[in-house]
């Protein structure tokens, strides 16, 4: 298993648990729902290449840099740092380590 399946899933899991977290606390359905398709997409992408399938990391980072794109949005119209500013930090690493994996 190489470093940017193993980045894939962690970022998965974490955008799996932001949504829950985030309708946990803002009673936000659209984090929920977001969160857990996002996160389980990113999450099967990995599991897709670890079980050799090609594709696997690149709809991984596709996901990843959609995410990061939308959290940007959402960083600068609330200029809050939770959550969009570290899903955003989180996101890029992933991107560069997959990227630097392919």
């Amino acid at each position: 298993m190489n470093l940017g399946i193993v980045a894939a899933f962690g970022y998965g899991i974490l955008a799996l648990l932001g949504g829950i977290i985030g309708y946990i606390q803002a009673k936000s359905k659209v984090s929920l729902i977001s969160g857990i398709i996002s996160g389980l997409f990113i999450i099967f992408a990995a599991y897709c290449q670890l079980q050799g399938q090609s594709w696997g990391l690149s709809v991984a980072a596709f996901v990843i840099g959609v995410l990061v794109f939308f959290f940007s949005i959402r960083l600068a119209k609330t200029r809050k740092f939770m959550p969009g500013g570290l899903m955003i930090i989180f996101g890029i690493v992933t991107l560069v380590v997959i990227l630097n994996q392919m």
